[in-house]
């Protein structure tokens, strides 16, 4: 009888322990965790008991030391609003806000003489010093309401990725661009009352205080964009694009071991805090809704397959001719210049429109095309953007002719989006492997559990002794061809190949003078930690890549070299540390 009684009492005990840890941990979400919310309700002198204050979860950038810098938040201020029928001087009362805040006389004479009308809003969005100096004031039929609202403090940084908050089609405060509209379901908040009853919030929910960490939840977002990478990137693309007036100007900073996307951005861009008065067409996102003709860098491709295949060796050679004739129609090298015998090398230090194609023919129409398919050509990437495209790869896909294949092998013909192009490139530094683009690396619930999200297992595509051999070549042209060898540098090794293709018109025939360049480039070339893609549309007066982005690209390689303190790699620098 006594046992039973000791085991009652036991499960009892257990009972109301546990009872008290849920209680404990409840009351440390109510005032730790959401203490700054209860705060601002608590306020009442500041707020109509209708309001509900917006609620979103945040978007924060990583740096690299891990730390989180906020990408998008709530700021706390103030509406302030009046009783027309109670402001019992509304010039004086005028000229007291306006010494504080920017309102309009007009404006608010007009809103003033509605005696009729309870509640006119006078100005919005007031900051909390702001708001403080007119609560000083006392005057009578003025009233400040407490306010939140969607802010950006990089303002323009990574803005068409992060994208912002406005009204959808239901007037309701929606994501509708970037990661803000990808996972609004994640940032979205139940509305919560401001004066519910206190027992009320300390239950609700309490499941969610053992949730699983797997479980999708509502949460914050914690990306992998480095926030000071991020504003170089930035400065560049906005120099490019400005010094060349191009039409637009891109580039893409990812892990290619990984995914994990380190910076991304395009120009002309918009600043987030003020997308009201932006350009629109600026607020989607070339980098995965635009799709290009990207040239010469396939060519890095091109070889890897024809290594891979064994349709050719580093020491294959072939006969180039300048110009070539297939299915009627004629191709031919950049220069339209002959080289007789060449050797592979050449095709990537000299981008030999000839090497390219006579390496896809070699390897042949099907195996070519499985090569770009396998590489997520013509596919979408799964990227955690909203609004992806697929590129195209309709001209091999449809025909049998070797005309085709011979311009898909140099990138003409064929199309990606940059975010496409960057995933199938950086299988040359992931030893053949493609990986998924990914901006999200974590969401943090409201219990501060992160919960890492999974991108899936590498694809291989290449053998890992294709991608080394072609890597070599790579570095080669970077350490003797590009800028005749001045770009070099001597405790680094970097892998690197510019692309120019002709933009095709109406019609679809190449118009002259209509120019895409793109660059890409893998660092440290053997054990790479990034892969770079840049690109600019249409710059002016100026024909090649190596013109416009070869010092952008190697100003973005120096930078991050010393950002991150990558040590030296070549065998007389690495030997000394």
């Amino acid at each position: 009888m006594r046992r039973a009684i000791r085991g009652r009492l036991r499960i009892l005990s257990i009972g109301l322990i546990l009872v008290a840890a849920l209680l404990i941990t409840r009351l440390y979400f109510v005032q730790v965790v959401h203490g700054a919310d209860f705060a601002l309700r608590a306020e009442r002198q500041y707020i109509s008991a209708s309001q509900e204050l917006y609620d979103r979860g945040s978007i924060y950038f990583t740096r690299k030391d891990g730390t989180i810098i906020s990408a998008a938040t709530l700021s706390n201020g103030f509406t302030v609003a009046m009783t027309p029928k109670r402001l019992t001087d509304p010039g004086a009362a005028y000229a007291a806000l306006s010494a504080i805040i920017p309102i309009e006389e007009a404006v608010f004479m007009e809103s003033a003489a509605r005696t009729d009308d309870p509640y006119e809003v006078v100005a919005k969005r007031v900051s909390e010093e702001q708001g403080q100096a007119i609560e000083a004031l006392e005057i009578e039929g003025i009233q400040l309401e407490r306010e939140r609202w969607r802010s950006y403090p990089g303002s323009t940084r990574a803005a068409q990725s992060i994208g912002f908050v406005a009204f959808d089609d239901d007037d309701t405060l929606a994501g509708r661009f970037g990661l803000e509209r990808y996972y609004n379901d994640v940032l979205s908040r139940g509305s919560v009352g401001l004066f519910g009853n206190f027992f009320s919030e300390l239950f609700a929910n309490i499941d969610s205080v053992v949730v699983d960490a797997r479980e999708t939840r509502e949460g914050d977002l914690i990306t992998t964009i480095e926030p000071v990478v991020q504003e170089k990137l930035d400065q560049i693309l906005l120099s490019v694009n400005t010094q060349y007036g191009s039409r637009e100007t891109g580039g893409i900073i990812m892990d290619p071991k990984t995914g994990e996307i380190i910076a991304l951005d395009t120009a002309p861009s918009f600043n987030a805090n003020d997308f009201a008065n932006g350009d629109s067409t600026h607020f989607g996102n070339p980098l995965v809704e635009h799709r290009y003709e990207f040239g010469s860098i396939v060519k890095a491709l091109t070889m890897a397959a024809g290594l891979d295949s064994g349709a050719v060796t580093a020491n294959s050679t072939y006969n180039d001719t300048g110009c070539t004739t297939l299915n009627n129609k004629t191709f031919c090298n950049y220069d339209l210049k002959a080289r007789g015998v060449t050797p592979m090398q050449q095709v990537l230090s000299q981008s030999l429109n000839m090497g390219a194609a006579y390496i896809a023919l070699q390897v042949g129409h099907e195996k070519m095309r499985h090569y770009f398919k396998d590489l997520g050509m013509g596919t979408e990437t799964g990227i955690d953007l909203p609004s992806e495209i697929s590129g195209s790869l309709d001209n091999i896909e449809t025909s049998p002719r070797d005309i085709e294949y011979a311009t898909a092998s140099y990138g003409q013909g064929i199309a990606q989006t940059p975010i496409e192009m960057v995933r199938a490139l950086a299988a040359l530094a992931n030893q053949g492997q493609i990986v998924t683009p990914h901006l999200v690396r974590s969401v943090r619930l409201e219990s501060g559990i992160e919960k890492k999200l999974s991108w899936g297992q590498p694809e291989r595509v290449f053998g890992a002794e294709a991608t080394a051999e072609t890597t070599r070549m790579l570095v080669n042209v970077v350490d003797l061809k590009l800028a005749n060898g001045t770009v070099r540098i001597p405790e680094m090794s970097v892998a690197a190949k510019t692309g120019t293709a002709q933009i095709a018109g109406p019609g679809g025939k190449y118009a002259e003078g209509r120019y895409f360049h793109s660059f890409f480039g893998y660092f440290p070339a053997y054990d790479p930690k990034f892969i770079i893609l840049l690109y600019t549309r249409e710059p002016q007066n100026v024909q090649y890549a190596s013109e416009t982005l070869t010092h952008p690209f190697m100003d973005l390689t120096h930078f991050l070299i010393n950002y991150y303190e990558i040590p030296p790699d070549r065998a007389e620098y690495a030997s000394s540390l």
